[in-house]
């Protein structure tokens, strides 16, 4: 398998590590990834994607990036991160109104300087065109942009996890039942449906449904076909790989007390730190498939980050 150069920014390779006091609250056998350890700024897993988009964006001697996400996105502040530590100049496009006093991801994002836009959320259904406008915007001004969709979620940074679970075959771990990922834009889904695993990938969906992913998915698959065609291929959904619905909860980024309730087990059981938008959620999942009887055996939960999204949230924690 030949890839396209990449950078390295996340540290690599992350530990797989046993929980078993988890395991033992769960009823199943749980093993951990820890991607929350690609680093500090660049904790989680969309560094793996911008090594792949960064290093593109540097060959092409491009002098800023523009990304977009939610208002307290993950990727647009490791975008802004990774921008800095390169010589490069983040813009991010941010659903959402800025609030008067700035916290966890977005307050990243102010510290970096990253120039700021942002839209409603029906506006932002139009993201891609209005990252490209803005983008001739900057061409005009005689800048070299690179544009990097949501989440890094397309052929070239999903090579991240492709390499990922090249990474997890090499590495001292047991056989697994099944491995289980947030999904939030479908990047890390696809890489991994992508990578050859021996183990069925099951992303839980954390906004959208489906249907959504699922096509998503096999758009990124496409997309990786062209540009390195000699990775592992797509296999059957269902078998192979899946999305798991019904753990999003009110919404993107709303998280009920069942899921704080799993994210605060997470933390007293083993010391791992979860966000209520992605990794929560799909911890949530294992938890409740494991109790069901419908997932049994030996899993591998994805950690996939974001911790800074606990940050300004401590109202909706159930206390004891």
């Amino acid at each position: 398998m030949t890839l396209p150069r990449a950078l390295a920014l996340a540290r690599l390779p992350t530990p797989v590590l046993p929980a078993p006091r988890l395991s033992d609250a769960l009823g199943v056998e749980v093993w951990v990834k820890r991607d929350d350890l690609t680093g500090l700024g660049l904790s989680g897993n969309k560094v793996r994607k911008l090594d792949f988009l960064l290093a593109d964006a540097v060959d092409r001697g491009c002098d800023c990036v523009l990304t977009t996400g939610g208002l307290q996105s993950n990727h647009a502040r490791a975008t802004a991160v990774a921008c800095r530590q390169l010589g490069l100049e983040p813009f991010l496009l941010l659903r959402g109104a800025i609030p008067d006093v700035a916290d966890s991801n977005l307050l990243l994002d102010h510290l970096l300087g990253a120039t700021l836009r942002t839209c409603t959320t029906e506006g932002y259904r139009q993201r891609d065109a209005m990252l490209q406008a803005w983008a001739e915007e900057l061409r005009a001004e005689g800048r070299t942009p690179c544009v990097i969709p949501e989440g890094g979620s397309c052929g070239l940074g999903s090579l991240g996890y492709v390499r990922a679970a090249a990474e997890l075959a090499h590495q001292e771990a047991p056989a697994f039942d099944g491995i289980v990922c947030a999904v939030g834009s479908g990047g890390t889904l696809a890489g991994l449906a992508r990578g050859g695993l021996d183990a069925p990938v099951h992303g839980v969906a954390v906004c959208d449904d489906r249907a959504t992913f699922a096509a998503r998915v096999r758009t990124i698959s496409a997309e990786i076909d062209a540009i390195a065609p000699g990775t592992p291929p797509l296999g059957e959904e269902g078998r192979a790989w899946s999305v798991v619905e019904g753990y999003q909860g009110a919404g993107y980024g709303l998280a009920g007390p069942e899921v704080w309730d799993t994210l605060q087990l997470a933390a007293r059981t083993e010391g791992l730190l979860l966000d209520p938008v992605y990794t929560a959620k799909a911890l949530h999942a294992l938890r409740t498939e494991a109790r069901a009887g419908r997932w049994r055996g030996r899993w591998l939960f994805w950690h996939t980050g974001g911790a800074f999204g606990l940050f300004g949230r401590g109202a909706e924690l159930a206390r004891p």
